[in-house]
């Protein structure tokens, strides 16, 4: 049987005073105690009977937190009789309602003694992985409109809101110590989420080892009231970040506060200039399969997408989908929360020739067809924030990538914060830089030219690479 595991954040369990008058007039020494210790001695003395009669009127998302009080709780809190009553009003068939006259009469059907066969906590296990299932059927069917331009989720910003679906990193020592932080704020971009995390008791980042990012979910979605409501979640691995040589990683930017070092997919770690301490961390991840990867993982494993796969018969000499329509790219280039550009690109092919080194080339802007160069809007940069500081790195930017095929299907897609470089372009005057990425399915190189009469950037170049392993397995030509 697989176990759930439910993350479950401190809950204060608040005493009556009614017994505390009961002993109050004992004695002169026993008015002096306090009323928190007499009401703890008296629920130690309660019979469990009581108990369990007791937490049977609570509803379900409060005994679940009960349960963390203490051992005793924890056990009488998982009694099978209140649960199974609770599953019977929660999850009992439509048909069965209209004839059914109580919550009552329905839980009597079931056989007590089989309520009573199985373990402890059985019955909150199926009530937990009922209300989990009935959870992920309601955010899928939130997301099935999509928007018609990059087929991407159009309801993404709604389905957040109402699930109340988060995001969490567990930081971890060498020594095995867990740090477990939920996200300060978040933005919903276009094409991706970006997430932050900031703390003003960040552990040293010397010490960390690893930092597993997770989608958490409220178990209780009807009872969601906020993001800070700490309530019961369950956890999905989207990644995990080795942190252990951080110095080594990539420094794409810095400014008088912290220095930014990006690892790998996506994750972008915000160190302060004085002492080397966190400052923040930022995780972007792209919409596609947002939602799926956010909740359909475990605690251990990420959730996979399932491959999505186009066939097609003969290897054609172009390197189109279905003719001579080809790719479409959408791109957007933003600084966590402004847009600088957001552009869509259509009929993308590259013959066989255009291979090198396994990966195909497309040419998206030509340095030397000036009617092709876009210009980036606003002020480029990425922003930051903290409990206390907030700023602007001019040197980084966020790019999101969708590249679909003529059935708009996403075959690859990418949110990542990119490095702004000096770089020298032939016969172009004015001050130029570069970016790019690249990983194993695909890539972006981007020359960009600072214009300081318009006193704004224009991209002058840019290249999209993808995988020839990547086609191929598309297409069902291996």
């Amino acid at each position: 049987e697989k176990e759930l595991e439910v993350e479950i954040f401190r809950v204060k369990f608040v005493r009556g005073s009614s017994v505390t008058k009961q002993y109050a007039r004992r004695n002169q020494h026993s008015e002096k105690r306090s009323s928190s210790s007499i009401s703890s001695i008296s629920l130690d003395r309660m019979p469990s009977e009581i108990l369990v009669k007791i937490l049977s009127y609570l509803d379900a998302m409060t005994l679940v937190c009960i349960g963390c009080v203490s051992r005793r709780f924890y056990h009488l809190a998982d009694d099978n009789l209140i649960w199974v009553r609770k599953y019977a009003a929660a999850f009992r068939s439509k048909r069965s309602r209209w004839k059914a006259t109580s919550v009552e009469e329905t839980a009597t059907s079931l056989s007590l003694l089989s309520v009573w066969d199985k373990e402890d906590g059985y019955w909150k296990k199926e009530y937990i992985t009922k209300q989990i299932s009935s959870v992920k059927a309601a955010l899928t069917n939130s997301l099935s409109p999509v928007n018609p331009r990059t087929s991407l989720p159009l309801k993404t910003k709604e389905s957040l809101r109402i699930s109340g679906l988060g995001w969490t990193i567990i930081l971890r020592e060498a020594s095995g110590k867990e740090h477990i932080m939920q996200h300060s704020n978040l933005s919903v971009n276009d094409n991706s989420v970006t997430v932050f995390w900031h703390d003003k008791n960040w552990p040293h980042v010397d010490t960390l080892s690893t930092l597993d990012l997770y989608g958490a979910t409220p178990i209780f979605m009807e009872q969601y009231k906020g993001p800070n409501t700490s309530c019961p979640r369950w956890l999905s691995l989207i990644e995990k970040y080795d942190l252990s040589n951080l110095s080594k990683s990539a420094m794409i930017g810095c400014d008088r506060h912290v220095r930014v070092f990006c690892v790998n997919p996506g994750l972008l770690v915000g160190l302060w200039q004085e002492n080397g301490g966190l400052a923040f961390v930022m995780a972007n991840i792209h919409s596609h399969g947002l939602v799926e990867r956010s909740t359909m993982g475990s605690d251990t494993i990420p959730y996979t997408l399932p491959p999505d796969t186009t066939f097609v018969d003969n290897y054609p000499d172009s390197i189109t989908f279905y003719g001579d329509r080809g790719f479409q790219l959408h791109i957007d280039i933003h600084g966590s929360k402004t847009y600088f550009l957001c552009s869509t690109f259509h009929n993308l092919f590259c013959r066989k020739e255009g291979i090198n080194n396994g990966y195909v080339k497309f040419l998206m802007i030509n340095l030397k067809n000036n009617r092709e160069h876009l210009p980036l809007v606003g002020k480029v940069g990425l922003e930051w924030r903290t409990d206390c500081l907030n700023g602007r790195i001019e040197s980084c930017i966020v790019v999101d990538m969708t590249l679909l095929d003529e059935d708009k299907k996403p075959v690859w897609y990418v949110s990542s914060p990119v490095c702004l470089r000096s770089a020298r372009l032939p016969d172009f005057p004015q001050p130029a830089y570069s970016f790019e990425y690249m990983d194993s399915v695909g890539g972006v190189c981007a020359d960009l030219g600072w214009f300081e009469n318009t006193d704004e950037y224009f991209i002058v170049r840019l290249d999209i690479y993808l995988s020839a392993a990547k086609i191929q397995q598309w297409f069902g030509w291996q």
